[in-house]
């Protein structure tokens, strides 16, 4: 995946040009202090010449984002390896058995540490494990101190190519955030100026109109559908399509129990979204539906419903103004063989790992809690 322009990995990208400039110097050092060894010191001049203007050219292409991709990044192996693989030859069989260094040194890293930025550890251990190999072909005499090089490059891949992953995850969940807190800001606007019009007019023309009779109550019934379909509107539900933090399927709860609201059954759920695995999602739905039209032939009147987003769980409380359940009553319905709330609500969210837990007391209303685990 090409390297979007900015961001977390620009600094990524200075670093390695300081890198290939410090260790081209520290080649400098090297072959003006070896010059006297070399079996074609002239031939070890040009390639140090040739590494000067690659390390321009690549503090150059690289610096540009849309330069950062194959012909570069093929190109900055290639003629590296090419220079590595040149060493017996400039350098000497003799010269090196004698402990003089290659002629690539840390230089020929700044491919390995390119890759790895550009496309993460994977790419980064390919192009280490190629260089490497390249540095093992030419010597004799392979030792500890050979495999010692292998071993840092290979780090280096990783290491690099890990953190460069780690950039561009964090500034694309930063830009999630700016998004959302720019949409938040704005929902928040719009329900302020929505609030101190639209819906408090609905809000008057339900409050006066409930009990008139014809199409006045029809009328106002309507204004309170509105009213509560607006609120949710700007309550902003966001999309049903979510994701989960291991990259999984989920869906959007709000938006599955938004569909419920109504007049009668107001929804209070958090500002963000509440995601869930799919099928967990369907069932906490379907049966907050079920409690919903318990509610709707038993106890009458309002329901309100409650989003909870504890982290590790997810609670759905639905709770009315009804006449409660008389203690006994669950389990009489139950051996007469109406089984709505033991399979519709209990049994859809034990099938999913969740608890059930029903508070009710005569007069009192009736309160059920379905609670799953993420």
């Amino acid at each position: 995946m090409p390297s979007p322009p900015g961001g977390f990995e620009v600094p990524l990208w200075r670093a390695l040009t300081v890198f290939r400039l410090a260790s081209l110097a520290y080649v400098c050092v090297l072959a003006v202090r070896d010059a006297d060894r070399y079996a074609h010191p002239y031939a070890v001049g040009a390639l140090i010449i040739l590494m000067i203007a690659w390390t321009g050219a690549t503090a150059v292409g690289y610096a540009r984002p849309a330069w950062r991709r194959w012909p570069l990044l093929l190109a900055d192996l290639g003629v590296v390896m090419a220079i590595v693989l040149a060493t017996p030859w400039v350098v000497g069989r003799t010269a090196l058995a004698h402990g003089v260094p290659t002629l690539g040194v840390a230089w020929m890293a700044g491919p390995v540490l390119a890759w790895a930025v550009s496309g993460g550890r994977r790419r980064g251990t390919v192009a280490a494990l190629l260089v490497a190999g390249a540095d093992l072909a030419t010597r004799e005499r392979i030792g500890q101190s050979s495999f010692t090089g292998v071993i840092l490059m290979l780090l280096a891949g990783v290491v690099v190519g890990h953190v460069a992953r780690l950039g561009v995850s964090a500034e694309e969940r930063l830009q999630r955030a700016v998004e959302l807190e720019a949409a938040t800001r704005e929902r928040e606007r719009l329900a302020r100026d929505i609030h101190d019009s639209v819906l408090q007019v609905l809000a008057l023309v339900q409050r006066r109109g409930a009990d008139l009779p014809g199409e006045a109550g029809e009328l106002a019934r309507l204004a309170g559908e509105q009213e509560v379909a607006l609120r949710a509107l700007i309550a902003g539900a966001g999309p049903a399509a979510a994701s989960l933090p291991d990259g999984g399927e989920a869906v959007d709860l709000r938006t599955l129990l938004g569909r419920y609201t109504s007049a009668a059954v107001a929804l209070s759920a958090p500002a963000t979204p509440v995601p869930l695995p799919r099928r967990v999602a369907a069932e906490l739905a379907a049966a907050t539906g079920a409690a919903l039209d318990n509610v709707g032939r038993h106890a009458g009147g309002r329901a309100w419903v409650l989003i909870e987003d504890e982290g590790a769980t997810v609670t759905v409380s639905i709770r009315d103004e009804g006449p409660g359940i008389p203690d006994g009553r669950l389990d009489e319905a139950a051996a007469q063989g109406r089984l709505g709330v033991t399979q519709s609500i209990r049994g859809r969210v034990v099938d999913v790992g969740g608890t059930v837990r029903i508070v009710s007391a005569p007069e009192a209303g009736t309160e059920i809690e379905l609670s799953v685990p993420r």
